[in-house]
């Protein structure tokens, strides 16, 4: 557990980074703090293992004020993650990884193990290890990133925008592989993001911080996106908040219909005596895996992946409502494309189907889970 006691920053100018900021980060979970550029998330973060020291309160981690604790060995013990992964440009990958560990005095050979370890778990190839990170995508160090802060197995990690500097598409597959690998692990984290669906979808527990380093709210996503404690945090967690809701309601059971598919490599003759509803055809591998769509009647050749129109998301049959209204909304068919936990194709559903299941979705009272106000222990 990680616990602010009226902790402030204040610098030589007067300026106040961060203000009488009190709460806890609850063991074995992921807390989000969240908020405008200047509200003092990176500066709280960096309190934590003391890169920058508080001016007051004092930070407490497991029972122990880290001001008495000697600074190289505070950080040592605890994992840290930032953008660009901050990688040494002149280490392999498994130096990289084993950094800490042979600074805390592990033999080579056990290093390198364990850096190979972690190269598997974070879903890269034990080959990457003899590289070097300019020869890796921004992705794939953010995955060393990662990996290096887990090489010595700290009990506490903090992560400061870790996946801010990648696309959209692998900034989401980063996203869900981390909730992946946190469900494995089970560590004290403290994440610091400006983007409140990054705070709702990867958060145990969002806290809001306001200009000036105060405390806005701290409360599990679901209250936090219900219950918005005054205007500011309501702005801020965004008008569509009631949409972001909908990422905490399992789908019901929907009525899917069967959806005619073509293989991918088949000619344009084939794709045409299928048929097209609304003009588009869905694509699929082998094994029914949903690949894109096409318009057969603009086909001249065969169906190539080149073809695909792949604007869609694909949801699952366990997916929450906001991802199967989104894969609805977003697929050209306007067919929201459904898989089962093979990823084979389940059906198809349209987007007034999932309305329609929101409507008549008799949702619960969110249970009142926000910690005490902000200036209070939590």
């Amino acid at each position: 557990m990680i616990r602010f006691d009226a902790v402030s920053k204040q610098y030589p100018d007067g300026t106040k980074a961060v203000d009488n900021l009190s709460f806890e980060a609850a063991t074995g979970q992921i807390t989000v703090l969240v908020g405008p550029s200047g509200c003092g998330k990176t500066t709280s973060l960096r309190m934590i293992n003391r890169m920058i020291e508080p001016t007051g309160g004092r930070i407490w981690i497991d029972d122990r004020d880290t001001s008495t604790l000697d600074e190289a060995q505070l950080r040592r013990s605890i994992g840290y993650v930032i953008q660009h992964a901050g990688l040494f440009p002149h280490y392999t990958i498994a130096a990289n990884i084993a950094t800490v560990p042979r600074l805390l005095g592990w033999d080579k050979r056990r290093a390198e193990s364990r850096a190979l370890e972690l190269l598997e778990r974070v879903g890269l190839p034990a080959t990457f290890a003899k590289r070097y990170p300019s020869q890796l995508s921004g992705g794939q160090q953010q995955r060393v990133g990662v990996a290096r802060a887990l090489a010595a197995d700290p009990p506490v990690m903090l992560m400061d925008e870790p996946f801010s500097a990648v696309d959209p598409v692998v900034r989401e597959q980063l996203q869900d592989e981390f909730l992946s690998l946190q469900g494995d692990l089970g560590k004290t984290i403290v994440f610091v993001t400006h983007d409140i669906d990054e705070a709702i979808k990867l958060g145990d527990r969002v806290g809001v911080l306001r200009a000036g380093g105060t405390l806005a709210q701290l409360a599990e996503p679901a209250y936090l996106l219900a219950h918005p404690v005054d205007d500011f945090v309501a702005d801020f967690v965004g008008k569509d908040r009631g949409y972001r809701a909908l990422s905490f309601q399992e789908t019901p059971t929907l009525p899917l219909q069967p959806e005619p598919t073509v293989r991918l490599g088949a000619t344009a003759a084939e794709a045409r005596a299928l048929g097209a509803r609304g003009g588009w055809l869905l694509v699929t591998d082998e094994d029914q895996r949903p690949l894109g769509w096409v318009e057969p009647d603009r086909l001249n050749g065969d169906v190539t992946s080149e073809l695909l129109h792949r604007g869609g998301t694909v949801a699952s049959t366990s997916s929450s409502l906001r991802n199967t209204l989104d894969a609805a909304l977003s697929s050209p068919s306007r067919r929201g494309v459904i898989v089962d936990a093979s990823g084979a194709l389940a059906g198809t559903v349209r987007a007034q189907k999932v309305l329609a299941a929101i409507e008549e979705l008799d949702r619960p009272e969110a249970r009142p889970t926000e910690d005490t106000p902000p200036g209070m222990p939590a």
